[in-house]
């Protein structure tokens, strides 16, 4: 494997990690897929279509999101917004993230500090 595939592949990996946390911020108002991906995209998340319906359903399954049907249109869509348990797991979520941020930076700041990164 060579450095491209390498740094493709975690960032993969980071990616996988953090897309959860993006998708619940979004939808303290209630979203249907393409909007939502839409929504991401333009703050610079890009998700697949792909990726993005199949963790919904997940995060349906595990009663983080409700999810209504809006048949008015002519193509009907599925809504889906946080749910109460949604609203907390993405609160203690976000407390989480932040500290992961804190000491990650510290981490970052420090290999930078030492001069040469390879201790």
């Amino acid at each position: 494997m060579n450095e491209k595939e390498h740094i493709d592949k975690l960032m993969l990996e980071l990616r996988r990690g953090t897309i959860t946390i993006g998708v619940l911020s979004q939808l303290s108002k209630p979203q249907y897929g393409y909007s939502l991906v839409t929504l991401l995209d333009e703050k610079g998340v890009h998700v697949e279509p792909g990726t993005l319906y199949p963790l919904l359903r997940r995060l349906e399954k595990q009663g983080l999101l409700d999810s209504s049907w809006d048949t008015n249109e002519t193509r009907p869509r599925k809504y889906y917004v946080l749910s109460q348990t949604g609203k907390n797991v993405f609160d203690q979520l976000c407390v989480e993230w932040e500290g992961i941020v804190q000491s990650l930076n510290g981490l970052i700041k420090q290999k930078g500090d030492n001069g040469n990164g390879n201790d």
